[in-house]
């Protein structure tokens, strides 16, 4: 799977503190999620977070015409 910035994962178990969704922050080799309920921040590579991930929501795009 892709995932793009600012995307929004929720994972199959919860985290420690509760919380079940994640924030794309950065992609590339690992990529980089913040917990969206205590902000704790975590590098996983592609195949450990498509393993991780229940559901992948993509940044939503804005579509500013002028």
């Amino acid at each position: 799977m892709i995932y793009a910035v600012g995307g929004k994962i929720i994972a199959r178990k919860n985290h420690p503190c509760g919380g079940n969704e994640w924030q794309v922050m950065r992609t590339g080799a690992d990529i980089k999620l913040k917990c969206l309920k205590c902000g704790k921040a975590m590098f996983l590579t592609v195949d450990q977070t498509s393993k991780m991930a229940k559901e992948y929501y993509p940044p939503k795009e804005n579509d500013d015409k002028d």
